[in-house]
């Protein structure tokens, strides 16, 4: 056999086993659509195209958010395991919508921790406790005891059903007890918007919401309920230092329909953790009172493992307080 035809045998094999790989092995190979349950501009939507635009230039393709807002979120992550498990339509859901949505929907058409191939974990914000300025408490510890004192009179607002500081209003309530009037916004924008015009009473919600309100005195902050003081809020104390033992942190988490290539799912949940590494986007994270998760929360395992035991605290709290909802 000549050097020519040894290598045009070669080219031929190279070929056939090009063309016999799998469809994933050249994955991506167009752009990927993540689908934001939430409006543009929300918490959901910044982490979502943060790592998103990082993730892009790892996968060499683009990573294009569409926003497809509705009922809590679960409208858009609906469609995200509903979508043909190719590795082309992903979705950034949060802790409302990948945990306590079987809670407060008894028609969802999905089940966080079985309909959809987790990739991970993209960020933690920790809530902040917070009310209207001329609120008389000046700690935690008054608060508490001023909420007690006058719950029926008081009024919590959150961003509607489903939301973050739906969620974590419920809780917090639940907690000590407390009953107010719950006042529901589209949006956690008008909800800020009436808590620095002191037409609410209080709110518990992401930290990266209310950073410049609280930065700029036109409300009051009791406590971040997390293990540490946030950089950008060095003045205000964790709940742990306020008095209180009441932690909870929202966060946003990549997934995908359910039944996605194990080497996608690999590839995808590998340039996120290459996100999450860069030390622009840990800069960020810092800014917006947010963090990244440890080496160990990341991948798919790690946001599994969060889904399932967040799932089982939250869904019988929001069960139980759903009537007054």
């Amino acid at each position: 056999m000549t050097k020519f035809q040894l290598t045009l045998r070669g080219m031929v094999l190279s070929a056939a086993l090009f063309v016999g790989l799998p469809a994933f092995a050249q994955y991506p190979d167009k752009p990927i659509t993540v689908i934001v349950p939430f409006a543009a501009g929300g918490p959901t939507d910044v982490v979502a195209r943060l790592v998103g635009e990082h993730m892009s230039r790892t996968l060499g393709q683009q990573l294009v958010v569409e926003n497809v807002g509705g009922a809590g979120g679960s409208t858009g992550m609906t469609r995200v395991a509903g979508a043909a498990p190719d590795g082309y339509t992903i979705g950034m859901g949060n802790m409302g919508t990948q945990s306590a949505a079987p809670a407060l929907y008894p028609n969802l058409k999905y089940d966080p921790a079985k309909s959809f191939d987790q990739i991970g974990i993209a960020n933690f914000t920790p809530q902040a406790i917070v009310a209207k300025k001329d609120t008389p408490a000046k700690d935690l510890k008054e608060f508490l005891a001023y909420l007690k004192a006058n719950s029926s009179k008081l009024t919590y607002g959150h961003a509607g059903v489903g939301s973050i500081s739906h969620v974590s209003g419920t809780l917090f309530n639940s907690k000590y007890e407390l009953k107010p009037a719950l006042v529901a916004y589209r949006g956690t924008g008008p909800a800020l918007t009436d808590l620095v015009g002191g037409q609410i009473d209080y709110i518990v919600d992401q930290s990266l919401n209310v950073i410049p309100q609280i930065k700029g005195g036109t409300i009051k902050a009791y406590a971040i309920a997390a293990p540490e003081r946030l950089k950008e809020l060095p003045d205000v104390p964790t709940t742990k230092e306020a008095g209180s033992d009441f932690l909870f942190s929202a966060w946003n988490a990549m997934v995908g329909p359910k039944g996605m290539p194990k080497e996608v799912v690999d590839k995808l949940a590998s340039a996120l953790d290459k996100a999450l590494d860069d030390p622009a986007i840990i800069r960020r994270y810092e800014e917006l009172g947010s963090t990244a998760p440890k080496k160990d929360e990341r991948g798919p395992a790690g946001l599994q493992n969060l889904v399932e035991r967040e799932m089982a605290y939250i869904i019988p709290i929001m069960k139980a307080a759903a009537p007054a909802n």
